[in-house]
């Protein structure tokens, strides 16, 4: 199994888990140069896997939005959004 496979078929809390165990390691400063840029590059690559899931998500619930017994489309807002 390739490591993009293994890392979809963890659960969003495990990899984000990971991601900042990442930031731990990069925030400590007792990794070389080249062990830091290695860091780095993991830690983007598990950002953007986090990030596309959330859009995912955000997708899903835009598209299960019930009104009136019917399901319709309706944007994904935030608590923080409403106005």
């Amino acid at each position: 199994m390739t490591k993009a496979k293994a890392e979809k078929t963890e659960g969003f809390e495990e990899t984000l888990e990971k991601l900042e165990e990442l930031v731990r390691e990069l925030e400590s400063g007792d990794k070389s140069l080249e062990d830091s840029l290695a860091l780095f590059e993991k830690g983007v690559a598990l950002a953007r896997d986090l990030s596309h899931r959330l859009e995912e998500a955000k997708t899903k619930v835009e598209s299960l939005s019930q009104e009136g017994g019917r399901l319709v489309k309706k944007p994904f807002a935030a608590p923080d959004d409403r106005s």
